[in-house]
């Protein structure tokens, strides 16, 4: 859980995202950092013996930096108004699946999967899907899973119009292939981040994806 007093901080940063007032509150991020970090511990803590792939992960692999990259955004805002832990056996650095969860006042959620794959990678993503839908199938259609995240995202941003080249509109997989990032997630209310039990709650949710990571990276992991 996280207190509340860190749920203040990105809301009053929010309205105050500017680099003198972050340098006047420079101590209440430090507290604020603490809490993420301590956060991060005990999902790792509750995660790793359900996943052993994330055994060899530290909280550092599972941060980001408060700063935004403002170099070709429109929006010059310099700081980030959200807490982000992604938790990965890839890590920040290396493209694989992994578990995600979003704090941000107004906007929380959990989820996982693959965000927008490289090329060759989304086409090993397609195939895996192309050959082995039954498997993809039975993954979704699991209740642990439907009754938490219901189906993978699909967005205008994140799907083909058409089947992908090399794919017949005719394919029972062919909604799937459309696909451009492979995830699933469910928001919940920014008030449950303080609650007691909520670390369990939320690794429940992550570990309901596990089944469908193992897919994403068994299509990654053939040559």
């Amino acid at each position: 859980m996280l207190s509340k007093d860190t749920l203040q901080f990105i809301a009053d940063l929010k309205a105050n995202n500017n680099r003198d007032w972050f340098l006047e509150n420079k101590k209440r991020y430090e507290i604020v950092k603490k809490d993420y970090h301590q956060l991060i511990a005990a999902l790792l803590e509750a995660l790793k013996p359900l996943d052993p792939s994330l055994e060899m992960l530290e909280v550092k692999d599972c941060t980001f930096r408060i700063n935004r990259d403002v170099r070709f955004a429109k929006d010059k805002s310099p700081y980030k108004t959200n807490l982000g832990i992604w938790i990965s056996a890839g890590a920040k650095h290396t493209e694989a699946s992994g578990y995600y969860l979003h704090i941000e006042n107004g906007t929380c959620f959990v989820g996982g999967g693959l965000y927008c794959p490289q090329p060759d990678q989304l086409q090993k993503i397609r195939k895996e899907i192309h050959f082995f839908y039954d498997d993809l199938l039975e993954i979704i259609n699991d209740k642990g899973f439907k009754s938490i995240y219901e189906n993978l995202n699909r967005d205008e941003n994140s799907t083909l119009k058409n089947p992908p080249k090399g794919y017949d509109k005719e394919d029972p997989a062919v909604e799937f292939l459309k696909l451009k990032s492979f995830t699933a997630t469910q928001k919940f209310d920014s008030k449950l981040v303080t609650q007691k039990d909520f670390v369990p709650m939320i690794v429940e949710k992550m570990i309901a994806l596990k089944p469908f990571n193992n897919f994403i990276d068994r299509a990654l992991d053939t040559e």
